[in-house]
């Protein structure tokens, strides 16, 4: 008589994966449960496996589909048992709470040391004592209206929009923390209108001239690295954050052309993006280095803004310049030359084109400021 089989339970959460256009697959989870199906799309992607860096690319984005999926087969245990809240977590200080997220972000190779000390010191101002699992609707707005109108800097000044804005999110970014990790069950500030929430004014988007580039490939830096990543990124538009991530096996050669995938630091999403020649020619001389290696090994943020200062300087360049201008000079040089929006903004890896149309209005706005140098002169 035959043994019958064991019956496998299934899975409430399954991953699957869906093609896309660009030949990449989109990673998303299934979830069925109590007879009621969704899906929940990851913004996670696999690449052709064409190379053996990105069978190891696809590897690693296979084991962060997996973490999610186990995250959320956690979360759906603990609601069919009716678990809440860490309560004993909860009842940390909140301030006390933000360091733990401050220590997290550390962990991880972020720093943001400045403004989390910023917030905790309006918590403290504002409401000292207060615990984790207290935070509701009720102390958020209250927060936020004594920063707006009530604090005061040494120097009578009030905070500017921009800085209360970044403490506002700080907090958010905390709060979000404390319910992955269970400790609290919703983020009180998702519940604030966008009228109530600060938000950061459209700052002006410095960037640099052609003329000014050449000047800066003209100029030398007393730390040949920070001028390779500089001008790299003046020429493919990748954050600091992802020139810093960017390792030799996420460039790779497709149909006689280089091109770098990664998964953008700042939004998780895959970006597959053409090298131009004048991106190539800032990559350092790859040596022994292995796919794993750093293509651009920079030291401290701090140690990197002095050197790119003092080289700026040299240049004769007197705008504040910041690594991020990099992304702003690609941005606006490829819309001068004629590239369409679009196409512009899939190289910058934006999921919406409102973002990229900031960069057509100043290159508008440019046009304008030539076209009006003839004014008075005749």
């Amino acid at each position: 008589m035959r043994k019958k089989k064991p019956i496998k339970a299934k899975e409430p959460i399954r991953i699957r994966f869906k093609a896309i256009a660009n030949g990449n697959k989109s990673i998303y989870l299934d979830c069925y449960h109590n007879g009621k199906r969704s899906y929940e799309f990851l913004k996670l992607y696999l690449i052709p496996e064409t190379t053996e860096a990105a069978k190891v690319q696809n590897a690693n984005i296979m084991q962060a589909a997996n973490a999610i999926k186990a995250q959320r087969m956690i979360e759906l245990a603990n609601n069919q048992a009716g678990i809440k809240a860490n309560t004993q977590l909860s009842k940390m200080l909140l301030v006390d709470w933000m360091q733990v997220y401050q220590k997290s972000l550390i962990r991880d190779g972020k720093t943001y040391g400045a403004t989390i000390n910023n917030t905790i010191k309006m918590i403290n101002e504002y409401q000292k004592g207060i615990l984790l699992k207290d935070v509701d609707k009720v102390f958020c707005i209250g927060i936020i209206d004594y920063m707006r109108n009530k604090y005061r800097m040494s120097n009578g000044k009030p905070l500017s929009a921009v800085t209360i804005a970044n403490n506002t999110r700080a907090l958010s970014c905390a709060l979000n923390k404390a319910v992955r990790d269970g400790v609290i069950n919703q983020n009180p500030l998702h519940t604030l209108s966008a009228s109530e929430k600060p938000q950061i004014p459209q700052s002006k988007r410095e960037f640099l001239s052609i003329e000014e580039v050449k000047a800066l490939i003209s100029t030398d830096c007393d730390l040949p690295i920070v001028k390779q990543a500089f001008l790299f990124s003046c020429f493919c538009g990748l954050r600091v954050s992802d020139v810093e991530a960017l390792t030799w096996g996420m460039i790779s050669k497709d149909n006689g052309n280089y091109v770098c995938n990664i998964v953008m630091k700042k939004t998780k999403e895959q970006l597959y993006l053409p090298l131009s020649k004048e991106a190539l020619k800032w990559l350092p001389n790859r040596g022994e280095a292995k796919d794993q290696d750093k293509v651009f090994p920079l030291p401290s943020d701090s140690c990197v803004y002095k050197y790119l200062q003092q080289w700026v300087r040299a240049a004769g360049i007197t705008k504040h310049v910041s690594f991020h201008v990099s992304r702003h000079t690609f941005a606006t040089m490829m819309i001068s030359l004629g590239s369409d929006l679009y196409t512009v903004s899939k190289l910058l890896g934006h999921t919406n084109i409102k973002v990229t149309e900031v960069y057509a209005k100043l290159v508008n706005a440019k046009k304008f400021e030539a076209v009006n140098l003839v004014n008075d002169v005749f």
